[in-house]
């Protein structure tokens, strides 16, 4: 099979609290409050209209010890201070955001330059308004430059915030927005569709939802479109990606039981605020019930990756052809059980990162070749990120940027990126040959 792959694409769902029932594993750390177990410089517009600094780019590498994979960005930046946010505001009542003045350049003083050919971790020089505690089982979705966040949670409640971060500039900003928002949610999923994200499902505590909302990024308005068709079961921890016209989404839980369902929402009408919901009918043997997995769009397939029932962490991995809806499985040798771990697409290459393992957190980055079909071994520089599930990575101008997380103890709210150096080319190949198995 001939691939066109996207040369950016975003996997936003797949960063979630385990939450479903009947599970008689409890040995992950992250528990949810409902008790379910977890597995002067020029200056540019922002996209609230607002001024900021031209685009800060790391000047160099360096590695502390020599070790490839102990190395340490050393970067001078100010101390962030609270500041709760303006009243009028659209947001929920509780969050705060720290504001941050514009980073100081890494410098490299008794340090040893990694290999500038090597894939290499530091940690974003980020400033301005960042949220604070909820940068765990939230979304991060980007349009053109920008990764728009929503929602979230923290070891107390959900948020239902909406900031932007611009990856060019690394300046968080926190838009003002209006019309009808979602509830505070975390497990939802966030699609991009043209200038607009769809939401759905989610919840909060032992709630569950089944409502979708459109983000208009241009308007910064939140509307509820008009929706016909049967609806699926609320749930959260499900995958959603964009095919064709339509939001394919797969699997989850609604606090019962883990789900395998395929449903399809129907995104034509999304400018006059008319979509339809539709359940498809697949062919072939099916995943098993599951949420906390990662979906990938390559071509016209759909990618699946590990994810729990609540019982137990898989490894498998699943394809969807969106053409003749016929699930098969993806034989691999050496998989990895993951869940709550993110899967990004990079020209032909998946970038699996952290998440769970059934037992530990992992920082771990597995590179997963879909023309080989196979895990390929991969030297990656800097600091790695500190075990984590629960995060949102993404692909932007040649790095991989990683949002949030949570390690078990408590959520992070930092943001990293992955560097690809002499493998900044991957994301331009759009064009290769894909031979899955029947």
């Amino acid at each position: 099979m001939s691939v066109l792959s996207p040369a950016y694409h975003n996997v936003s769902f797949e960063d979630n609290d385990v939450d479903m029932s009947n599970r008689s594993q409890t040995s992950l750390d992250d528990v949810p409050e409902d008790g379910t177990m977890p597995t002067p410089s020029p200056s540019v517009r922002t996209p609230t209209g607002s001024r900021k600094a031209a685009s800060v780019r790391t000047l160099g590498r360096v590695a502390t010890d020599g070790s490839k994979d102990g190395a340490s960005i050393r970067r001078g930046t100010s101390s962030p201070t609270l500041q709760a946010p303006p009243k009028d505001r659209s947001s929920s009542s509780r969050t705060l955001h720290r504001v941050k003045s514009s980073p100081k350049l890494p410098h490299d003083v008794d340090a040893e330059p990694a290999p500038s050919t090597a894939l290499y971790w530091s940690k974003a020089p980020v400033f301005g308004t960042m949220p604070v505690r909820l940068m765990r089982s939230h979304t991060v979705t980007l349009i053109d430059s920008t990764a728009w966040l929503f929602g979230g949670c923290d070891d107390k409640d959900c948020g239902r915030d909406v900031f932007c971060f611009d990856t060019e500039t690394m300046q968080w900003s926190r838009p003002d927005t209006n019309g009808e928002m979602p509830p505070p949610s975390r497990a939802h999923t966030a699609t991009a569709v043209d200038r607009r994200i769809v939401v759905y499902g989610g919840g909060q505590g032992s709630t569950y939802y089944d409502t979708v909302y459109v983000f208009d990024t241009v308007m910064r308005r939140w509307s509820k479109p008009t929706i016909t068709g049967p609806k699926p079961p609320p749930r959260r921890a499900h995958t959603a990606i964009y095919y064709k016209g339509r939001i394919y989404m797969f699997g989850g839980g609604n606090g019962m039981t883990a789900l395998n369902d395929v449903w399809t929402l129907d995104v034509s009408g999304i400018a006059s605020g008319r979509l339809h919901w539709e359940e498809l009918q697949t062919f072939g043997r099916k995943p098993s019930h599951r949420g906390y997995h990662t979906a990938n769009l390559v071509s016209n397939i759909m990618f699946v990756i590990g994810g729990s029932d609540g019982k137990d962490c898989f490894n498998d991995m699943w394809y969807l052809n969106l053409d003749t809806n016929r699930w098969a499985k993806l034989p691999v040798e050496r998989p990895q059980r993951r869940l709550s771990h993110t899967s990004t697409l990079v020209g032909s290459y998946l970038f699996i990162i952290g998440g769970h393992d059934g037992t530990n957190y992992t920082r771990e980055v597995l590179l997963f070749n879909l023309i080989t079909l196979a895990f390929e071994p991969r030297e990656i520089y800097g600091k790695a990120p500190s075990p984590r599930g629960y995060h949102v990575s993404l692909l932007a101008d040649s790095r991989v940027f990683l949002f949030g997380g949570f390690n078990g103890m408590a959520p992070l709210d930092e943001v990293l990126n992955l560097d690809l150096a002499a493998a900044a080319y991957l994301p331009q190949v759009t064009h290769f040959d894909l031979h899955l198995p029947e």
